[in-house]
């Protein structure tokens, strides 16, 4: 497991500057060393510490850090160490350095591909991907979850069809951002059988099915959490069809698409892009899936957007998933105010993406990791550091430099 640093351990300890290795009250240094995945305690001054703090500065050097003054950039440098820490040798991506966090979720592991790659990271992003294609199921699909290895957990979750969106989406952005076509070429046959599930997935009413969203809760009726990550996955499929020459396969992802923007545009558009086809299932934070940069600006999609905003807003300022939400309004889930920083950033509107940022920011651990959840004081709790607001909040700030390609309509 990578260094493991709970909200609230540590008072006191630091990270050397520019690295992942932390120094603690007492001046002994606590690092991971190359190639482990557990951490160790080593005197002040321990040569392979240093040597480690030396070689995480030259990996970002490496990459681009986005960011408009220094401390946007420090932010992004310590998210973008966050994630590197989160992501194991074999390419493992772990969702948080905690136990029950500590297993890979396509979903949260393709984002994190997006935030390397949109960053110049493309060996990392190439490890995660190629993680995600071999734990591939022969149907195209994924589980809801693995362990390190490879192997899935088996705990009676339903696969996640919205993983497919992502993994596609994650590599489109991993080809276009580095010119990759080479490894576009090698993981084609994962993203054909991703983009064959997905488009198959599409009901007569050109809908993928019931089930569990990003919020690992079955719905009774089709939800936005799946279609939206589909919609903009069959798009990125066909612009990598194209770009290999499978003409046939662009064709059919193409028009897959088409029937999938065409019915969330008849079944949520109406209604506000709600979190399901369901009257009454309220605002959820998956309608920024439909914005930039996932998707051109449409101008509905704004107004909802704004809307939702409102209407998901937690005590302490940041937003829960839906208006539904189980657990209430009392904690902030941190990845969904971030997706809202995210589409403001990528459709040009900076100062609302600002505040955004300021909130998250505001809430960190000490060491500056973006926890899980906020309480109804402030504070920060759950799994910390989180790989997925991790990687939000770097594709946001990337998207406000032009970093974040939006997958091209077909056609448009």
């Amino acid at each position: 497991m990578p260094l493991a640093v709970p909200p609230g351990a540590f008072p006191g300890a630091a990270y050397l500057p520019g690295s992942d290795v932390l120094r603690l009250p007492d001046g002994r240094l606590r690092y991971v060393p190359p190639g482990a995945r557990r951490p160790v305690t080593a005197p002040p001054g321990d040569p392979g510490a240093l040597a480690a703090a030396a070689r995480t500065r030259a990996w970002l050097e490496r990459g681009a850090v986005p960011g408009s003054d220094g401390a946007e950039r420090a932010i992004a440098a310590r998210s973008l160490l966050n994630i590197r820490l989160l992501v194991l040798p074999g390419g493992a991506a772990i969702a948080a350095a905690r136990d029950r966090w500590d297993y890979v979720w396509p979903r949260d592991a393709g984002w994190m591909a997006a935030a390397l790659a949109a960053t110049g990271h493309h060996a990392e992003s190439r490890a995660v991907l190629r993680f995600l294609a071999r734990a591939q199921l022969p149907d195209g699909t994924w589980e809801a979850r693995y362990r390190p290895d490879g192997s899935p957990v088996l705990d009676g979750r339903a696969p996640q069809l919205d993983a497919n969106g992502w993994f596609l989406w994650s590599l489109w952005l991993h080809t276009r951002t580095g010119d990759r076509w080479g490894d576009a070429r090698e993981l084609w046959p994962a993203a054909r059988r991703a983009a064959d599930a997905a488009a198959g997935s599409l009901g007569p009413d050109g809908l993928p099915p019931a089930g569990a969203d990003y919020w690992e809760r079955e719905t009774l009726y089709p939800n936005l959490g799946t279609a939206a990550p589909l919609r903009a996955g069959l798009r990125a499929a066909a612009d990598v069809a194209r770009g290999l020459g499978h003409r046939r396969e662009a064709r059919r992802y193409a028009r897959a698409a088409a029937r999938l923007d065409a019915a969330i545009g008849r079944e949520f558009a109406p209604r506000g892009y709600p979190r399901t086809t369901a009257p009454g299932s309220g605002a959820d934070a998956a309608v920024n899936f439909l914005a930039p940069p996932f998707a051109p600006p449409e101008e509905g999609v704004r107004r909802a957007v704004e809307e939702s905003a409102l209407r998901l807003r937690a005590e302490s300022g940041g937003i829960v998933p839906g208006e539904r939400w189980p657990a209430g309004r009392g904690v902030a889930w941190t990845p969904a105010t971030a997706l809202f920083m995210l589409s403001a950033a990528a459709s040009g509107r900076g100062e609302e993406a600002d505040r955004w940022l300021g909130w998250l920011a505001a809430h960190r651990t000490a060491l500056g990791a973006f926890p899980e959840k906020v309480g109804p004081a402030g504070r920060p709790g759950s799994a910390a550091p989180l790989g997925w607001t991790e990687a939000i909040v770097v594709l946001a700030l990337a998207a406000e430099e032009g970093r974040v390609p939006v997958p091209p309509v077909p056609g448009g």
